[in-house]
């Protein structure tokens, strides 16, 4: 449903590229939340968690509950889907079903962090990964049931990216709490993530390189054109296909040394995890599920398809999105807004680029 990686470039410049995919269209929120924010996460039988924010951040959210309209929506009530702060840290929630369960070690008489709110709560607080995860070791997260996803608890997990290029996977499994450091930065769904990097090892033969050529006994085997380097990379769109490939485009990608080309360069990446309507779709006797979302139904069958796509250029602190229905990418530069006293948001629909006619 997810994929996300960092790009370094010839610099060590770093670069996060992510889609989002889902089967049913959802009106996101880009949001901006001010220095010095007051925000609370209040779950249900614990004292609320109170923080001000000491990092201005730029994000794609969500409500927590149903929407009539966008109309009345405060800083508290949206959660980060995806997000970045002044200081370079970013922070990226995806779906893992197999999130919710006994939490062991909770309690009740000390403040809780909903897991909802931990964008809100790490990119307010944190510079860096290394930062983030100190902040983590000592605080309390529960699995909140959230009304807008019909009760299920909190079925995601978290990655963060800061600009020295350190990667960070927060995952909860059946309830258990994990901290991973992320060598590769990569991100998609499950498996746990720790089974994905041991499933890597099993890809040590793939390489960039095009081997046209092989004799076998007497046959000189030639390919008529280029592009072989690739066979070994899997194709499907399963989590743990786009985690290899992920891996495989992230490390042989070319190395910009100009910023612009850069982010160029994740864009040309992430297209090739661009999901169109119809290309998987879930019969009900035989697809997968999906997430629910109230309000908001499935049409026919239903079919995964790339809502979003989002390229961080963390060092300039530039949030680039584009969604289902355009091909151009708007950008928003946190560095020009991070100074911005007030809270501020608007549908993401009214930002994304429209094509634009040219004639000459």
């Amino acid at each position: 449903m997810c994929t996300s990686l960092l790009y370094l470039d010839a610099c060590n410049r770093a670069y996060l590229g992510r889609t989002l995919e889902l089967s049913l269209e959802l009106p996101y929120l880009v949001a901006r939340f001010p220095k010095g924010a007051r925000l609370t996460s209040k779950v249900q039988g614990y004292p609320e968690l109170d923080w001000v924010a000491r990092h201005a951040f730029l994000a794609v959210t969500m409500p927590d509950a149903p929407p009539a309209s966008a109309a009345g929506f405060g800083p508290e009530d949206l959660k980060v889907i995806e997000g970045l702060n002044d200081a370079g840290l970013t922070f990226s929630m995806q779906s893992y079903p197999q999130a919710g369960g006994p939490q062991a070690g909770l309690d009740s008489a000390r403040a809780a962090l909903s897991a909802a709110d931990l964008g809100a709560f790490l990119l307010g607080q944190c510079a860096t990964v290394a930062e983030a995860r100190a902040v983590l070791d000592g605080q309390q997260i529960v699995l909140e049931r959230i009304p807008i996803l019909g009760g299920l608890e909190v079925p995601f997990h978290f990655g963060l990216h800061d600009s020295t290029g350190a990667s960070l996977v927060v995952e909860f499994h059946r309830g258990e709490r994990s901290l991973y450091d992320n060598p590769v930065g990569v991100m998609t769904n499950a498996p746990r993530f720790s089974w994905h990097l041991t499933n890597l090892d099993n890809y040590t033969h793939l390489s960039n390189v095009d081997h046209s050529r092989a004799r076998f006994m007497n046959y000189d085997a030639q390919q008529p054109g280029s592009g072989i380097a690739k066979a070994g990379v899997p194709g499907s769109d399963s989590s743990v296909d786009r985690f290899i490939r992920a891996a495989h485009y992230a490390r042989f990608a070319e190395k910009q040394t100009d910023p612009d080309k850069a982010v160029q360069m994740v864009a040309h990446i992430m297209n090739n995890f661009d999901r169109p309507r119809g290309i998987t779709i879930d019969p009900p006797d035989q697809g997968s599920g999906h997430l629910q979302v109230a309000g908001h139904a499935t049409d026919g069958v239903p079919t995964e398809f790339t809502s979003w796509t989002s390229l961080t250029d963390i060092e300039r602190r530039r949030l680039y999105l584009r969604d289902s229905k355009g091909m151009n990418y708007i950008y928003l530069d946190l560095a020009a807004q991070a100074d911005i006293p007030h809270f501020s948001m608007v549908p993401m629909k009214d930002l994304v680029a429209p094509v634009a006619e040219v004639t000459f």
